[in-house]
């Protein structure tokens, strides 16, 4: 779907928003001689360098024009807020303390703030774009390409959460589709987020003061989580809600909670919703069950964003496999007066590739979910590379026949045995397909070899679903001692004792299998590697971002435990062999605990 090359605005100054109350640290103002005390026109130039431009657009919370930065020679956004007796000075400096606590592809970058006299300005990237309210009301949008944006926005929320910021207007209205780049043109050195969320004006910051009182009420009413409607305080669980809501929109084409008038709307705020899955059978169930939980009237049936970025994810890597809905494919007609928005520069394909996306958006935005989702990827990753599991079979042939090829079949049975277990990994959800994700297990001999293997069960505990997680910490356990006689050095716990020279046992398979293969067909091996399985199935519901303290807590007792626990569980292995503690142990487990920390951090709390 190709988009036409207009700037878009709908609704990004007030909308159908309200705000009351509070108090604001103030931005620094400007001298005055600096911008013109009256109404900007075209052409002009405020703060000094910003050549005004095109209008965009206008509403109750001001005014936004298309304006060149003179000194830097770039395209920007200007929204000039009126200060005067009924200008809402607060709203202004909220959205620029929000915006300046930020930086993600899939919100939109603030690059100055300033007040002059009584103007308040917010210098932000100009998106060439179109809001998804236009694109859903147009019905110009596949369900493929609205998992891609639903997984930018929980990105882009995962990170906004994990630095005190709850959005509170989450809506289409401020939700921006960048365009793609049309076929032929030069590709840009970096692609943007398939979405990207603005309007930061009503948003609520750990550590600042509340914009609103008790009572009183901020944000969409046709978007709002009952209990903000409600005017009590309200968390990431009400960001949730309403990304739920603004999703179920574009699958379905109608916001359930809208009614014909406010008073109706009001009414429905807090009912249980027509479910998903009712409207939209044809998807999958786990992604319609994440999505009708997270509109719960209760904060606390809602899941999380992990759960439904994981749904969304997952989704995407597995395909849709029902027949897409029929679209209309007309050309947009968009009055550029009217819609702005904020990027630099239009995406290549910001909804078909989303391995143009960091998914550090997909930071794949990818995220964890909780038990099948859990853990995560960041969400804008790129798509797994994900193959049947006859072509990975066959490749791992190839190598085993080379080996034996050059006049090495000890290596090639060594090799079997490394490889055998890809008859059992698990396929991607309902696919025949494996992912590549298995050979992130290498790491282990790899770490090992500089004596840090007690941090590969930390990098498996990254992946997204638990079978994953524990697919990869046991297999990686499993390369890691079979390359101990391979390379012919300690890795972990050391070759078993007796073990011959590799220029022994290479050239054989009897004395390979003998010799090598079978001392590690112990049941100490299956424990150990049963051990780093459950250590990276475990580690996301542990360390959950939620609390520094506890977080270092939970990330130290997993890594001592793991420690601890390896001699114990390797003993089958350890009597055998002449080192029986794990190399570099202490030194691992300190790593491995600040990996998971330092992961879980990156990437924003459960």
């Amino acid at each position: 779907m190709e988009f036409p090359r207009t700037l878009v605005h709908e609704s990004p100054l007030g909308g159908e928003t309200s705000s009351l109350g509070g108090a604001l640290p103030r931005i620094p103002r400007r001298p005055p001689h600096q911008a013109r005390e009256d109404q900007p026109g075209a052409e002009d130039l405020v703060l000094g360098r910003y050549r005004l431009l095109e209008r965009l657009g206008a509403g109750g919370f001001g005014v936004v024009w298309r304006a060149r930065d003179e000194l830097l020679h770039r395209e920007v956004a200007v929204k000039r807020i009126w200060l005067g007796p009924h200008g809402d000075s607060e709203r202004a400096s909220r959205e620029a303390l929000a915006a300046a606590r930020l930086a993600h592809p899939a919100i939109v970058a603030l690059y100055e703030a300033c007040a002059v006299e009584d103007a308040f300005y917010l210098i932000s990237e100009l998106v060439h774009g179109e809001t998804l309210a236009r694109l859903i009301a147009a019905g110009e949008l596949e369900d493929e390409e609205v998992l891609e944006i639903g997984v930018a926005l929980v990105s882009a929320l995962a990170h906004a959460h994990a630095r005190g910021v709850i959005h509170r207007d989450i809506k289409p209205q401020n939700v921006l589709i960048p365009h793609r780049i049309e076929e032929g043109a030069p590709a840009p050195d970096t692609f943007p987020a398939a979405a990207k969320l603005t309007d930061f004006g009503g948003a609520s910051l750990a550590g600042e003061d509340a914009l609103t009182r008790t009572g009183d009420v901020l944000g969409t009413l046709a978007y709002m989580a009952p209990e903000q409607s409600e005017g009590a305080e309200v968390g990431e669980e009400a960001d949730l809600y309403a990304l739920a809501l603004v999703l179920y929109e574009a699958l379905c084409g109608i916001n359930p909670v809208r009614g014909a008038t406010p008073a109706a709307t009001v009414r429905r705020i807090g009912r249980p919703l027509d479910p998903l899955a009712r409207r939209r059978g044809d998807l999958p169930r786990a992604l319609t069950d994440a999505l009708d939980d997270a509109l719960a009237p209760s904060p606390r049936d809602r899941g999380s964003l992990e759960r439904l970025g994981g749904a969304l994810s997952d989704a995407l890597d597995r395909g849709l496999t029902s027949a897409p809905r029929a679209r209309s494919r007309r050309p947009r007609r968009v009055d550029s007066a009217t819609e702005p928005y904020y990027a630099s520069h239009p995406p290549r394909s910001a909804i078909a590739r989303r391995d143009a996306v960091p998914r550090s958006l997909l930071e794949r935005p990818q995220l964890p979910a909780a038990e099948d989702h859990a853990a995560g990827e960041d969400l804008a990753t790129p798509r797994r590379l994900a193959l049947p599991r006859s072509i990975w079979i066959g490749c791992a042939l190839v190598a085993i026949g080379w080996q034996a090829w050059v006049g090495r079949p000890g290596v090639a049975l060594l090799a079997v045995a490394a490889l055998l277990p890809l008859v059992a990994l698990p396929a991607v959800r309902r696919s025949t397909r494996v992912g590549a994700g298995w050979l992130g297990s290498a790491l282990a001999p790899v770490l090992g070899l500089a004596g840090l293997a007690a941090v590969f069960p930390a990098i498996a505990g990254q992946a997204m679903r638990w079978r994953d997680r524990a697919v990869r910490g046991a297999l990686g356990y499993w390369w890691l001692v079979l390359a101990e006689p391979l390379l012919a050095r300690r890795l972990w716990l050391g070759e078993p004792a007796g073990t011959p020279a590799r220029t022994v046992w290479e050239g054989s398979i009897e004395v390979a299998a003998v010799h090598v293969v079978a001392p590690l067909l112990t049941l100490g091996v299956l424990l150990g590697a049963l051990l780093w399985a459950c250590g990276s199935v475990v580690l996301p519901w542990l360390v959950r971002g939620r609390s520094a303290t506890f977080d270092v807590i939970a990330a130290t007792v997993w890594s001592a435990a793991l420690i601890t626990a390896a001699p114990a569980l390797d003993s089958g292995l350890s009597s055998q062999v002449v080192h029986p503690g794990p190399r570099g142990a202490a030194l691992g487990a300190v790593l491995a605990g600040m990996a998971a920390v330092g992961a879980r951090a990156l990437r924003g709390p459960v």
